[in-house]
């Protein structure tokens, strides 16, 4: 009988870290897919971006890339660059040593795990489609829109579903009349929370219970973006639901989780990475009613936005239904994050996820 060769394995390019205030949690990311995929299918090539912009080439290694202790991974110069294919004619990283030696890797598709600004906002994605190279994930254009959480709130209204109201404040508008922008935000009576436009994870987010904790609020917000978006508070459950991608183009959603945080009623950075007052329910205690509601909004919105991949959508269950947050087009992907515990809630493992994300970016049209 004929010797059937062995099927290569798939080279991806995992990129990670980033110039965005959540390059930690990317880390994290890293290291879980790392210390899951199988490698049987799949070569992982590491592309750590370090804080300040460089692409380097880093160990496969998830034991470097792991939270320990409360101690969160940063991505290292170590003295390598990588540079990717100027033109969709090859798929070859060039990588330059510090010793000044250049190789090239061929890779075949490539894993943007990058959260907030520089990767989860359509500029990688644009460099990827640019080069020509297959990736995982949303494209430029829903990764933008539903970063910036002025523009997606007006997309998912349009689409008919039903979000948190909102104020929408620049920069340069707070500067110019901080009193009139401050009497203009105080109709959505208090608290409020201020949030940056673009930014995730709740960096620079802030509960303001009256008028004089809005300055410092806003100050913070503005540190992080130059786009600042208040909302009142919304009396509900937060419930979130996963979307993945279907093959058939119809997307296939989780069963939803919920967050139960502290009296604050704020679930921040700390306590999603770092242990907090939170926890995690999943599959959150709905009834079949809602949690087929949910699901429904979860693909509704997802479509809204042109998604491929995958999303994250976050909802408040008020007395009066569900209400839109925000839709996560990279959302927390350590074994900790919500978004991979709702599918293995609905059967599929980490590990599982990993692969159906690889496979779908490799056949995705987008």
């Amino acid at each position: 009988m004929p010797t059937i060769a062995p099927v290569p394995p798939t080279t991806v390019a995992v990129l990670f870290g980033g110039r965005s205030s959540e390059h930690e949690i990317s880390c994290v990311t890293a290291g879980g897919i790392m210390d899951v995929v199988d490698r049987a299918e799949y070569d992982l090539v590491p592309i750590g971006i370090t804080k300040d912009g460089a692409f380097t080439l880093q160990p496969d290694d998830p034991a470097q890339w792991a939270l320990r202790d409360g101690t969160l991974p940063t991505v290292p110069d170590n003295g390598t660059r990588v540079a990717f294919p100027t033109s969709p004619a090859t798929n070859e990283l060039v990588v330059s040593h510090p010793d000044g030696s250049v190789t090239t890797i061929a890779v075949d598709i490539v894993f943007p795990i990058l959260h907030g600004p520089f990767g989860e906002d359509g500029t990688v994605q644009g460099l990827l489609e640019i080069a020509g190279l297959p990736y995982v994930g949303d494209g430029v254009l829903a990764s933008a829109l539903a970063m910036d959480k002025h523009v997606a709130k007006a997309v998912l209204e349009h689409a008919g579903l039903r979000v948190a109201p909102w104020t929408t404040v620049l920069r340069r508008e707070w500067s110019a009349d901080p009193v009139d922008v401050a009497e203009a935000i105080a109709a959505h009576g208090w608290p409020l929370f201020v949030k940056p436009a673009r930014a995730g994870s709740s960096m620079g987010v802030s509960r303001v219970d009256g008028p004089d904790e809005l300055g410092a609020a806003m100050d913070l917000a503005f540190e992080h973006d130059s786009k600042v978006i208040v909302e009142p508070r919304v009396i509900g459950r937060e419930v979130e639901v996963a979307v993945l991608e279907g093959r058939d183009g119809v997307p296939r959603t989780s069963l939803p989780g919920e967050i139960v945080v502290a009296e604050d009623g704020f679930y921040d950075f700390a306590s999603k990475y770092l242990g907090g007052d939170e926890s995690l329910l999943c599959p959150a205690p709905l009834t079949e009613v809602q949690t087929d509601e949910i699901r429904s909004i979860g693909a509704r919105a997802f479509e809204a936005i042109g998604g491929s991949g995958l999303a994250r959508v976050d909802c408040f269950l008020t007395d009066d239904g569900f209400v839109v947050n925000e839709v996560n087009t990279m959302p927390g992907f350590t074994p900790l994050s919500m978004y991979p515990r709702c599918w293995a809630a609905s059967g599929v493992s980490y590990g599982e996820l990993v692969r159906e994300l690889i496979e779908l970016g490799r056949a995705a049209v987008r």
